[in-house]
């Protein structure tokens, strides 16, 4: 299995899926790539909906049944052309978490497409361990570059595999919750899931 931290990894060889159905190509003009694979799972936190390409790497995810705002979290350029409705790869390991296997997405691959900085910031936030959490200028640190404290605060905001690539274990230096794309609500369950431990204000 490829390294799930790096940007753009090797692939990991073919996807299986049951009782797939196609979705229309309707995502743009340009020629249709590979299919793309979604499913949505019921969690506590509400549906939580998984693009995976097909090779098992995940593309984007979030807690919403919405296909079209998933989508909106990749760039155009780097979005599927052809959806299929199946099982995705990463399921057992979004169901594990939920199960009390904090880590189980972190074993995931993920897909992400950015500069070195974003590339390296996504890396960290992969090595935060489940129970702790940086504040964006500890990530900033951990990027190497301690001055860039609203590049680290872009990496959390870009970061398209949400639960695979825990954005939601960053707060503000102040303790304070800070940005979630999927709501307070939801980063404050996941946090309390994970024992964090902390008093987050809103």
């Amino acid at each position: 299995m490829s390294d799930p931290t790096t940007t753009d990894p090797t692939t990991t060889g073919p996807t299986t899926a049951d009782s797939k159905t196609t979705r229309p190509a309707t995502l743009g003009s340009a020629t249709p790539g590979p299919a793309a694979t979604l499913q949505t799972l019921d969690t506590p936190d509400g549906p939580f909906t998984v693009l995976e390409d097909a090779d098992g790497h995940v593309l984007a995810s979030g807690w919403t049944d919405d296909s079209a705002r998933l989508l909106a979290r990749l760039a155009e350029r780097h979005r599927p052309r052809r959806l299929t409705d199946g099982r995705v790869r990463s399921a057992d390991a979004v169901e594990a978490f939920y199960a009390g296997e904090v880590e189980a997405a972190m074993r995931v691959p993920v897909r992400q497409h950015g500069t070195d900085l974003f590339a390296e910031g996504w890396r960290q936030l992969r090595a935060i361990p489940g129970g702790t959490v940086l504040t964006y200028t500890e990530l900033a640190a951990a990027m190497g570059r301690p001055d860039a404290v609203r590049a680290a605060a872009s990496v959390c905001a870009r970061n398209a595999p949400a639960l695979f690539v825990p954005c939601h274990r960053v707060l503000r230096s102040d303790g304070t919750l800070g940005g979630f794309a999927w709501g307070l609500d939801v980063k404050r369950a996941l946090l309390e899931r994970e024992s964090v431990g902390v008093t987050a204000l809103v």
